[in-house]
């Protein structure tokens, strides 16, 4: 696997705007607890309340919106349900490189944490939106997030960049979620991508195709700290 430099550039679109069926979180405040029980498996709201006290009170407000968009997600077709936590994480985390956020070069953050903070770089929006989308019911195998090198507008050459992989069947064209990119697009629409490597909680991969890469977690160490740390929020 090709060692690159820290994902992310300082370069950010505003998301496209949502369906009309999916703007906003009215009703889904309005949800009967019932609801919301039914979904209790998939995340454990006593340990995202506890996670969010530890993160302090921006993270407990963020958290009164990350509930209901929870149950939200759970409810909608899958191909919505990517469009709606698309842009739920585009329009809450503002980009900004980890330094002056975590004061380290390259920092993994949960998606509490990115949400107490209001801001993170491209990893993080992969983060968030794949724990997300896993506690809202898409299969862990639909899913991977793949490092790539990004060709930039603007820019001599290209640049380490993280998206998140969607793929309806094993041999589909996958659709990109991403903060560079508001809508979610085909990957044949991204030809500004290449992938270098992808991953998710079951494997690790060469490119985006089927050739193991190894143990996600035994390779990957910032992985295996954020899969603790989403674990320990309830994820």
């Amino acid at each position: 696997m090709p060692a690159l430099p820290p994902p992310c550039h300082r370069v950010s679109a505003a998301p496209a705007r949502p369906p009309r069926r999916l703007r906003g979180l009215g009703r889904a405040l309005l949800v009967p607890m019932l609801v919301a029980a039914l979904h209790a498996s998939a995340w454990d709201d006593e340990r995202m309340a506890a996670a969010a006290q530890r993160l302090g009170p921006r993270a407990v407000g963020e958290l009164q919106g990350l509930r209901p968009a929870l149950v939200q997600a759970s409810e909608l077709a899958e191909a919505d349900r990517l469009h709606y936590v698309n842009d739920f994480f585009n329009r809450r985390i503002r980009f900004r490189d980890d330094l002056p956020v975590w004061g380290q070069v390259d920092y993994w953050a949960s998606p509490l944490e990115a949400l107490s903070k209001g801001e993170g770089d491209c990893e993080d929006y992969a983060i968030a939106k794949y724990f997300t989308l896993v506690a809202a019911g898409t299969p862990v195998e639909r899913l991977r997030l793949v490092y790539v090198r990004a060709q930039l507008r603007g820019q001599p050459g290209p640049q380490a960049h993280m998206v998140l992989a969607y793929y309806g069947t094993p041999d589909a064209e996958p659709l990109i979620l991403d903060n560079l990119v508001g809508e979610v697009r085909p990957a044949a629409r991204r030809p500004d991508l290449v992938p270098v490597f992808s991953f998710n909680g079951e494997g690790l991969w060469q490119g985006v195709g089927s050739q193991s890469a190894g143990d996600p977690v035994a390779r990957l160490s910032r992985w295996r700290e954020v899969l603790a740390k989403a674990r320990a929020e309830g994820f």
